[in-house]
């Protein structure tokens, strides 16, 4: 569904930039951004992709993954297609890199969206599967309704929106999941066509707007799980961000381009977990393996488990109005 886009303006010769990303496209009439999905219409931008759904699921928050924000509820799960990123290793390039005309799309428009988050019987609406900063317009909208109605909302983001929409987003959106993909420039130039910096700006821009924020690091071998990156990375986020913001660090499996590359081994993953908690990090996890203890929330003061997690069943045995029950030491968890 087509409408015309926010953030952006006119240049010479009917050329429009977008500043919807950091990208920053320059666009010639008739022609898409590096999204495939905002396009110059004689002289003016338009989303190719207003409400349009390539995907619609209810999920466990956890698996976003949130694990400070609502624990054990059901968010509705939308996707639409297309993204601003071309990572070698995308796990959702059957929609990330298709366009408008995908064949399995379902339109569908704020209130709609709204009713599939009672019909699903979830608490919130996520915008995640591909990158929902291109869904801007939509996803603004039908996250304003769905506060109206009070539900939560989240975005599952690779954090290269700029700095004007995402304030604007700010007064819609609850909580964010924001890939930090790796902690060198080299990597984002090679891997995914992008640039670190943007990134980092949005997570440290997030924070500041009282939008709860989780990370996750994806850990792939030979490209960026050198100990001396990871503990880089982990002190960024202990002195930009703070030592209670929540650091998931999943498993590679191979996928898209990077089919070759084996699976992250567990002694790794231990490895990281260990830098992150020596740095300071209060909250840190493992995902995309086996259930254990390091998907639990644990006190950092007593050391009590307060949330308990077997894969995606949750049990709260130790959160009391989001403190931990035994010692009543504040969480920075939103319950």
């Amino acid at each position: 569904m087509e409408k015309e886009a926010k953030f952006w303006k006119s240049l010479s010769n009917h050329k429009v930039q977008c500043s919807l990303c950091s990208h920053n496209c320059k666009i010639d009439s008739e022609k898409v951004g590096i999204c495939g999905v905002r396009k110059n219409k004689n002289g003016r931008l338009f989303s190719l992709i207003y409400g349009s759904c390539s995907s619609i699921a209810s999920d466990p928050i956890e698996k976003k993954p949130l694990y400070h924000f609502y624990p054990g509820t059901n968010v509705l799960s939308l996707g639409t297609v297309g993204c601003n990123f071309r990572c070698l290793h995308c796990q959702n390039f059957g929609i990330s890199t298709v366009g408008p005309d995908f064949s399995h799309i379902k339109e569908i428009n704020s209130e709609e969206a709204v009713d599939l988050i009672r019909q699903y019987g979830c608490q919130g609406i996520a915008y995640t599967y591909n990158e929902p900063t291109i869904w801007h317009e939509f996803t603004f909208d039908s996250a304003k309704f769905a506060k109206k109605n009070n539900f939560y909302t989240v975005y599952v983001t690779n954090g290269y929106i700029s700095e004007d929409p995402l304030r604007e987003l700010s007064s819609v959106l609850d909580a964010m999941n924001i890939d930090v993909k790796a902690f060198t420039n080299d990597f984002y130039k090679k891997v995914c066509k992008a640039n670190l910096q943007p990134v980092l700006d949005t997570c440290v821009l997030a924070r500041e707007l009282g939008i709860h924020i989780e990370l996750t690091y994806l850990v792939i071998p030979g490209y960026n799980d050198s100990s001396k990156e990871v503990e880089k990375f982990c002190k960024w986020v202990f002195e930009k961000l703070g030592e209670d913001v929540p650091v998931h660090f999943s498993r590679f499996h191979p996928d898209h381009n990077l089919i070759n590359v084996p699976m992250t081994p567990m002694d790794t993953l231990l490895k990281v977990y260990d830098i992150a908690k020596k740095v300071g990090i209060l909250y840190c996890y493992l995902g995309n393996v086996p259930a254990g203890d390091y998907e639990n929330t644990n006190c950092p003061k007593c050391g009590s488990i307060c949330v308990e997690r077997k894969g995606f069943f949750v049990n709260n045995i130790g959160l009391k109005g989001g403190k931990c029950s035994k010692c009543g030491f504040s969480l920075s968890l939103i319950y």
